[in-house]
């Protein structure tokens, strides 16, 4: 797989632990909540995980999780995120 397949692959990951765990990132990006620079360093985090082969699996046998697993490097961002989100909401 090429860097690029390898950064979008990651990223893809990023945006659907997003939605299951209720996190709106393109929306949180719009607001200012999150940084072009924090929006890489979740997808690098992702790139290095080392429990991220097993995530694809993860997120289809869930729709809706209150958060993501604590297997994952970014679980706290998704829910500083959310959280900020339902203030605003």
């Amino acid at each position: 797989m090429t860097r690029l397949g390898e950064i979008m692959t990651h990223l893809r990951l990023v945006l659907r632990m997003g939605q299951a765990t209720g996190t709106d990132l393109a929306a949180a990006y719009r607001n200012g909540h999150l940084k072009q620079e924090e929006w890489a360093e979740i997808v690098q985090q992702c790139r290095g995980c080392s429990w991220a082969k097993d995530c694809p699996e993860w997120l289809e046998r869930r729709e809706q999780v209150e958060q993501a697993p604590s297997t994952c490097p970014n679980r706290k961002y998704f829910a500083a995120l959310k959280a900020k989100q339902a203030e605003q909401a």
